[in-house]
């Protein structure tokens, strides 16, 4: 029986995943889940989703890259700062262990890319929770809002890790 217990307190059974990956992504974090609520007035437009959008130097596009670069841009990070979701993926921020303050990206066969990102808040067992910008109830890419979602971890394609290497403020 002691055995049992010794193995079970000694596994991590996922818990280190909930974790934050840095002290630093709790600011992304608590940017992000500030701006659920957001809408669209119009198709990728609004007052909240324009500013979005001007921060990466685009206007009235799809906008959940213009999101997750925003948050990390509000937060004193540099990079990522991009409206394409699928230059968030480099193979240099690719992470294999989910955690709360990454970025986590959704691939749609009919593209052949990365199509949806968004911003992890946190991961327990399989199920991940996130802050996502241009979705809606439903997980949509052409959403209307940002929206806290729940997804299962074998429906995200990618995790990116940009919390190291990229504060710009002290």
């Amino acid at each position: 029986m002691g055995f049992i217990w010794l193995a079970f307190i000694g596994s991590s059974w996922g818990a280190d995943r909930n974790r934050i990956a840095d002290g630093d992504a709790r600011t992304i974090i608590e940017t992000a889940k500030k701006e659920i609520g957001v809408r669209e007035y119009m198709e990728n437009g609004g007052p909240r989703v324009d500013q979005y959008n001007a921060y990466v130097g685009v206007k009235k596009v799809a906008w959940c890259a213009s999101f997750v670069s925003w948050c990390f841009g509000e937060s004193g990070y540099a990079q990522p700062r991009t409206p394409w979701s699928p230059s968030i993926f480099p193979a240099d921020r690719i992470a294999k262990n989910p955690m709360a303050g990454m970025v986590l990206g959704i691939y749609f066969e009919h593209l052949k890319r990365i199509g949806h990102c968004g911003i992890v808040l946190e991961v327990r067992n399989d199920w991940v929770f996130s802050v996502e910008g241009n979705t809606n109830l439903n997980g949509s890419r052409e959403g209307d809002g940002v929206y806290r979602r729940t997804r299962h971890v074998r429906s995200i394609h990618r995790f990116a890790n940009w919390i190291t290497k990229t504060r710009t403020l002290p």
